[in-house]
């Protein structure tokens, strides 16, 4: 079968299979960069790629600057592509199933107290009436993420609707575009719960936008317009040793909340991970009720918020 067809015939059957837009675009990118590099080494069935082929795209790109956490996940897609033709019957055997994963040497960045209580004195420092709406969405924005470890698109999508105030649980629509319910502390409700009444008065009741964070507008914000948020601050705030985003919020809740004794089951439903092995990395431990360690370690109890 011609790459160039079998290449484009995956495309649609992942897109078919609903994987997430960031999904298909890291497909589209990988899968092309291989067909590219095969094409340009007179390789243009699929039946002919050898795993000394795979090695050689490998390093072609370990040598333009890719590193051990990028080769690995260009290796995790192209072992999908081949599985996938072996479903096709186009192949009997992956040629990139034997490639060893390059080691990383993983930093995970993480916010340390003074870091999220120099981010939260900035907003409450903002006397100005006009950004008073910036500074408490933007001050909302940074205790959800701090004090659930939910993903920034997720935050993004997150409606009123999705808040039990009563139960104190919030509704997610994961990763793998399944909406899952995960417990929530007393703080975390008791500011979203203020910042909803604030909404109220600013918009006015009748017209609060079904999203909980919105522009001044009422127009629900994008994950890019959050990245643009967490630039513009991390230039006021200049910290060296860690990066100012929102999957760092999401690193340090999982660390506190290890660091604090959490066993790695509690860690993992609170986290989403969809496999035990990912929770692993940060730790080994097993543990008790789930929102009852939520409630005990969480980041927001020692912060004033």
């Amino acid at each position: 079968m011609l790459l160039k067809f079998a290449v484009q015939d995956f495309l649609d059957d992942r897109e078919f299979k609903n994987v997430t837009p960031n999904t298909l675009e890291s497909y589209k990118l990988m899968i092309g960069q291989l067909h590219d590099f095969l094409t340009e080494n007179e390789v243009v069935n699929v039946e002919d790629v050898t795993p000394n082929h795979i090695k050689k795209f490998i390093l072609h790109y370990q040598k333009k600057g890719n590193n051990a956490t990028t080769t690995n996940s260009k290796l995790q897609r192209i072992r999908a592509f081949f599985n996938y033709m072996i479903e096709c019957e186009v192949i009997t055997n992956n040629p990139a199933k034997k490639i060893q994963k390059a080691k990383e040497d993983i930093k995970i960045d993480v916010f340390t107290d003074y870091h999220i209580k120099q981010m939260l004195n900035y907003y409450r420092r903002i006397k100005q009436r006009e950004k008073a709406f910036y500074a408490y969405r933007d001050h909302s924005i940074i205790v959800i993420l701090i004090g659930t470890g939910i993903r920034l698109s997720e935050m993004t999508s997150l409606k009123w609707t999705d808040v039990d105030f009563q139960n104190h649980t919030l509704s997610v629509f994961g990763k793998n575009r399944k909406r899952e319910t995960m417990p929530v502390t007393e703080k975390v409700v008791k500011e979203l719960s203020a910042y909803k009444t604030y909404c109220e008065q600013f918009f006015g009741k009748e017209n609060l936008h079904e999203n909980i964070f919105t522009n001044r507008n009422s127009e629900p914000l994008t994950p890019d317009a959050v990245k643009n948020i967490f630039k513009r601050l991390s230039k006021i705030m200049n910290f060296k040793d860690v990066r100012l985003s929102a999957h760092t919020f999401r690193h340090s809740f999982c660390q506190r909340c290890i660091h604090a004794g959490m066993s790695t089951f509690a860690v993992q439903r609170l986290m989403r991970h969809s496999s035990i092995a990912v929770t692993e990395k940060y730790a080994a431990m097993w543990g008790n009720d789930l929102r009852e360690q939520n409630d005990k370690f969480n980041p927001l109890n020692n912060l004033e918020v």
